[in-house]
């Protein structure tokens, strides 16, 4: 485990996470500290019993067939599940970096170094990490049984988990009747269309805009941004997910997720404990065992191979 020493240097500014760290979709539904959530005591989880009934049918039965009866027939249920995985992150701290906040590095002018607690620092930085692995991991994860102690468990992720209704572009821009073809699938396979939200990366979010967007005349405000787009079967809401594949759009119904959680006793369910020292260093662990539960795929839609450029 690599750990923080005084290599690791100080500086005076204030602080600034750069890169891509936002986390709208987990936020939307609950984040990580177990709002909406579901507990399970298995790492293998169901998240849907589904069942269907025959095609509609006008019945013709006879008064004299209705004396002797009808022959019973059979609905059948099948069962679509996921497993948590686990997410773990190690912090270490030696003594002397822990001491030795007042060392300033690179350009020094008056002020002071905002972090003075580097064993907060790590842990702060940890768990925001924690939170961007597991929104890609929803979004995007490939399922994996974890069914030894040397095979990690892997979530099958939302995007990944939609066989139903999705429809691929074969690399062409986004188009009015992709949208249109993804909801009267999920219309005719009985999606009950919810709290229906499209979620797109930049990319196809620019795009959509293109698509709708009709700019009124106005003399002091110009531009465009398509936050709901009415359909035939259910207002979309527009969500910008920084995590969504660029080629990629999901139709998701956000009344059908939710975080699941598998607790270690006495713990919780997502949590830091204190480690035993290795020397003169402090050390400890961020430790959950989590996943999500997405209801029946086929109330969810996506699209997918858009053109990206």
């Amino acid at each position: 485990m690599a750990y923080t020493d005084r290599e690791d240097l100080n500086y005076i500014g204030e602080l600034f996470i750069v890169g891509q760290s936002r986390t709208p979709f987990l936020n939307s539904i609950g984040g990580i500290n177990g709002a909406n959530s579901k507990i399970t005591n298995a790492f293998t989880h169901p998240v849907a019993q589904p069942y269907s009934l025959a095609s509609a049918s006008q019945p013709a039965i006879t008064e004299a067939q209705s004396v002797t009866g009808q022959t019973a027939g059979t609905v059948v249920r099948t069962q679509e599940f996921n497993t948590v995985q686990i997410f773990q992150k190690a912090v270490s701290v030696s003594y002397a970096k822990q001491a030795t906040f007042g060392e300033i590095s690179g350009l020094s002018q008056l002020g002071s170094n905002p972090v003075i607690n580097e064993m907060a620092f790590q842990k702060m930085a940890a768990l925001k990490q924690i939170a961007v692995d597991y929104e890609y991991s929803l979004l995007n994860g490939v399922y994996q049984l974890g069914n030894a102690a040397t095979t990690a468990a892997k979530m099958r992720g939302l995007i990944t988990a939609v066989t139903t209704n999705t429809t691929a572009a074969a690399n062409v821009a986004l188009a009015k009747t992709h949208i249109d073809t993804v909801l009267k699938s999920m219309a005719d396979n009985g999606a009950p269309f919810e709290n229906m939200v499209l979620i797109c990366n930049a990319f196809q979010k620019q795009a959509l805009t293109k698509l709708y967007g009709y700019a009124p005349e106005d003399r002091n405000i110009a531009g465009i941004n398509v936050n709901i787009i009415e359909t035939d079967f259910c207002r979309l809401s527009v969500m910008y997910v920084p995590n969504v594949p660029a080629a990629t759009i999901g139709l998701i119904d956000m009344n059908y997720l939710y975080p699941v959680f598998c607790p270690v006793p006495n713990k919780g369910l997502l949590f830091y404990e204190d480690m035993a020292p290795t020397g003169a260093s402090v050390n400890g662990q961020i430790y959950g065992q989590i996943g999500i539960d997405y209801g029946p795929q086929s109330f969810h839609g996506s699209i997918t191979g858009l053109k990206t450029s």
